[in-house]
C-alpha cells in the first residue's frame, strides 16, 4: 500500500520529533485514520522528503518523529512562471492543480478585461489561500516536492512588468510563431495565459510590448484550463525535465 505523504514547513532532521500543521493533522485523523504507529513520508520546501512514523495521535495534536532522507528534489533546470488570467473556481483549481504536477515554479493569478471573476482584498486573500492548498495537496499526491509559488492576484499590466524570465511567451491561436521555432531559454521561461473569452488586442499589444513572443501550438483553439497544461508539457518536453 502507497505510504501516504504530506507537506510541512518545518525543518526535517532524522531523529527529530514534529507536531504537524492542522490541515495534515486533520486527514491523518479523520480521513486516514492512522494511529500511533503509523509510517508516513514528510516533505518540505527544502526537497527533502523523509520517512516517519506517528508518535502521538490525538484529538490536539498530531506528532511524528522523523526517519530516514528517502531523496532530495533538485531544483528544477527549467524555472516555469505561469501568468494566468483568473478563470471560475472549477476551471481554476484544474489548470493550478495540473500545472503544479507539470513542474510549474511559480504561478501569478492575473486581472484583465474578459475575467467573469471579481475579486475584493478579502476575496483575494481566501482565494489565494484555497489556491495554496490545492498546490500543496497536488504535490503530495504526484509525490513532488517543491511548492510552486502563488502570488496575490495582480493587474495584466502590473503581472508582465515583474516577470523577469530569459524568454516570455504569449500563447495566441492567431499566431504564426510555432513553440519549435524559439531559442532555448535556456534556464527560465513565462506563460502568459488569458482567461474564458482570452486577452482583448489592447492586452495582446501590452504583452507584445513587454517582449512577450505570441506563438501557436496547432489548429485548435483551447480552452483556458486545457491551454496553460499543454503549453506546459511542450515546453518541459523540448526545454524541460521530460527527458530526464
Amino acid at each position: 500500500m502507497r505510504v501516504p505523504r504530506f507537506y510541512t514547513r518545518q525543518p526535517l532532521h532524522k531523529g527529530t520529533e514534529i507536531t504537524l500543521e492542522d490541515e495534515p493533522s486533520h486527514h491523518l485523523r479523520q480521513v486516514l485514520r492512522l494511529r500511533a504507529g503509523g509510517e508516513i513520508n514528510l516533505f518540505n520546501d527544502n526537497g527533502d522528503e523523509y520517512t516517519a512514523t506517528l508518535t502521538l495521535v490525538s484529538k490536539l495534536h498530531v506528532s511524528a518523529i522523523v526517519g530516514t532522507q528517502l531523496r532530495h528534489e533538485p531544483e528544477s533546470k527549467l524555472t516555469i512562471h505561469l501568468l494566468i488570467g483568473i478563470s471560475r473556481g472549477e476551471r481554476m483549481d484544474f489548470a493550478l492543480q495540473k500545472a503544479t504536477e507539470l513542474g510549474v515554479c511559480r504561478i501569478t493569478p492575473v486581472l484583465t478585461k474578459r475575467c467573469v471573476v471579481k475579486l475584493n482584498e478579502k476575496k483575494s486573500a481566501s482565494r489565494v489561500a484555497h489556491w495554496n492548498r490545492l498546490v500543496i495537496n497536488a504535490c503530495e499526491q504526484s509525490g513532488r516536492c517543491r511548492i510552486p509559488t502563488i502570488d496575490h492576484p495582480l493587474e495584466l499590466k502590473e503581472a508582465i512588468a515583474r516577470q523577469d524570465s530569459n524568454l516570455a511567451l504569449l500563447l495566441d491561436h492567431r499566431s504564426h510563431e510555432r513553440l519549435y521555432q524559439i531559442d532555448n531559454p535556456d534556464s527560465s521561461v513565462s506563460i502568459l495565459i488569458g482567461p474564458e473569452g482570452g486577452l482583448s488586442t489592447d492586452e495582446r499589444d501590452l504583452a507584445d510590448l513587454h517582449g512577450f513572443i505570441a506563438i501557436r501550438l496547432g489548429p485548435r483553439i483551447m480552452r483556458t484550463e486545457t491551454a496553460p497544461l499543454a503549453t506546459i508539457a511542450a515546453i518541459q518536453t523540448l526545454w524541460g525535465d521530460f527527458c530526464d
